[in-house]
């Protein structure tokens, strides 16, 4: 794609953004700056179009971007409008008490749906999966009950479902081990250690011991792990989503479950900066017309979640991004600090 092409979708994106009208090659040659005529510019938007970075509608003459061409816009063409930080953090401060980390997260979610103007979310923290015990009970052929002890004496059971039917004296023999090296740790230190040590084990016993830790991270980090929501409410204001209710329905059932959101959070949290999911590209994000704005977020300078604003694929980019990477900022400094 040449300059002139660029500068075209840079400004077919940004005009559909702001009005949400296809755009006609005559308005493209008004407000793009070039001294083009409209046939010329009528002959990129057609390329442009054969390399599926714009569509047109068939009850317009103009064009809208595609999911395509909105990924080239926002990671070549976007220009990130300069914000004054320092009084946008000021302003963010105060909602960020620190006399309790779940209503830190609450505020955080707040925070950027009263600023996008659309959905908040934000990740919890998520804390160590430390066990205390294991035990194994054979319930039948190759079905096992998987006991696991916390520090506080809480109780949580597995079922393990093996390709191996063990005997009873080898599932004591691998509670016992599990127990004697790694009693007090957390299920993901004992994976890391895991991968070298087993190598010394016998092999019928590997999977079993890798199942229950497996399990055992599932069930004492599934009460952790959790997706706080503001504002999803405001999503039914927006025309492009509310017209399709099919969709918007799928989006309220995915906060309800919250099982595909956390997914699409967890992905993000392994990057670093803000990342942007449109809708159309992944299967992550469940509307074409929708678009996830995220950042990870950190405690003492580890990653530990991530937030983000849920909105339409025709929002203001240049104004969401830094919201969501400041507020990722702040929220880190007050889970720090906390």
């Amino acid at each position: 794609m040449d300059s002139r092409a660029q500068t075209l979708l840079k400004a077919l994106v940004e005009r559909y953004i702001a009005d949400g009208q296809p755009v006609g090659s005559r308005a493209l040659s008004k407000i793009s700056g070039l001294e083009l005529s409209p046939a010329t510019i009528r002959n990129i938007m057609a390329d442009l179009e054969e390399m599926g970075f714009v569509a047109s509608p068939h009850t317009s003459a103009g064009r809208v971007p595609t999911p395509r061409g909105y990924r080239v816009f926002v990671d070549t063409l976007l220009t990130v409008d300069p914000i004054d930080e320092a009084a946008l953090e000021s302003s963010l401060q105060s909602r960020f008490p620190a006399n309790s980390q779940q209503k830190i997260i609450t505020n955080a979610a707040q925070v950027l749906s009263s600023l996008s103007h659309f959905a908040g979310v934000v990740m919890s923290p998520r804390r160590e999966s430390i066990f205390q015990q294991i035990e194994f009970l054979r319930l039948s052929e190759k079905r096992i009950l998987l006991v696991i002890v916390g520090p506080g004496g809480d109780v949580q059971n597995r079922l393990l479902l093996t390709d191996v039917d063990y005997t009873p004296s080898q599932l004591v023999q691998a509670a016992n081990y599990i127990n004697q090296h790694y009693g007090g740790l957390g299920f993901d230190e004992v994976r890391i250690r895991l991968q070298s040590e087993l190598r010394q084990l016998r092999d019928d016993m590997t999977s079993l011991m890798q199942a229950a830790v497996e399990a055992g991270s599932d069930a004492m980090t599934e009460d952790n792990d959790s997706v706080v929501i503001s504002g999803e409410r405001n999503l039914l204001s927006v025309s492009d989503l509310s017209s399709n209710m099919t969709s918007l329905r799928k989006l309220f059932e995915m906060f309800e479950q919250k099982t595909s959101l956390m997914q699409l959070l967890d992905v993000s949290s392994k990057a670093s900066g803000v990342q942007i999911f449109i809708g159309g590209e992944s299967q992550l994000v469940p509307m074409d017309d929708m678009s996830i704005v995220t950042a990870p977020y950190e405690v003492n300078g580890k990653i530990v979640g991530t937030l983000g604003v849920i909105g339409p694929t025709r929002m203001a980019y240049e104004r969401v991004i830094p919201i969501v990477d400041i507020t990722a900022k702040l929220l880190s400094s007050a889970l720090s600090n906390s």
